[in-house]
C-alpha cells in the first residue's frame, strides 16, 4: 500500500500521506494564532470584533505572558512547518509550544480574571481545542520521529 510507514525510500520510511494532511491543516490552523498574536502586538485589533474590555485584556499582558504567548504560537507554527519539511526539530518546537501554552494558561486562568465575555462555553471549548491539538501534534511528531520519517 502506498504511503505506509513500512515502505522504504533510500533506507528511510516513505512519508505517509497523513503527515502531509496534518502538516498542511495545522500550518493553516496555527497561522490563525500567529495572526492573532501579531495583530495584538501591533495594536491592530479590530474594535468591531472585540469589546473594549477584551482589547484592554489582550494588550495589558505583562512581558513574561507575552513571551509565553509568542513561544506558544510561533513554536506551534514553526513546528507544523518543520513537520512538512520532515525535520526532527518539529518535536522540539511543539514541546516549546506546550511550555508557552502552559505559561499563558497560568496567566489567563490562575493569575488574572478573564473578562466575562471570554468565559463562555465556546471560548472554553476553543481553549481546550488548542491544548488538545498542541499536545496531539507533540505526540504525533514524536511518533513520526521514532518511525524514522522525521530526520
Amino acid at each position: 500500500m502506498n504511503g505506509t510507514l513500512g515502505e522504504q525510500v533510500g533506507g528511510r520510511p516513505k512519508t505517509p500521506w497523513h503527515l502531509w494532511a496534518i502538516g498542511i491543516i495545522t500550518l493553516l490552523w496555527n497561522s490563525g494564532g500567529v495572526i492573532s498574536y501579531m495583530m495584538t502586538e501591533l495594536n491592530k485589533l479590530d474594535p468591531s470584533k472585540f469589546t473594549p474590555e477584551q482589547i484592554t485584556f489582550f494588550t495589558s499582558f505583562p512581558a513574561w505572558a507575552v513571551a509565553a504567548w509568542a513561544l506558544g504560537v510561533w513554536g506551534c507554527f514553526l513546528g507544523s512547518a518543520a513537520l512538512l519539511l520532515r525535520s526532527k526539530f518539529a518535536v522540539l518546537l511543539f514541546g516549546v509550544s506546550i511550555l508557552g501554552l502552559i505559561g499563558v494558561t497560568v496567566y489567563q486562568r490562575l493569575i488574572i480574571e478573564l473578562p466575562a465575555s471570554m468565559q463562555t462555553t465556546g471560548q472554553n471549548l476553543f481553549a481546550a481545542a488548542i491544548w488538545v491539538i498542541t499536545i496531539g501534534l507533540f505526540i504525533y511528531s514524536s511518533r513520526m520521529k521514532r518511525a524514522g520519517v522525521l530526520r
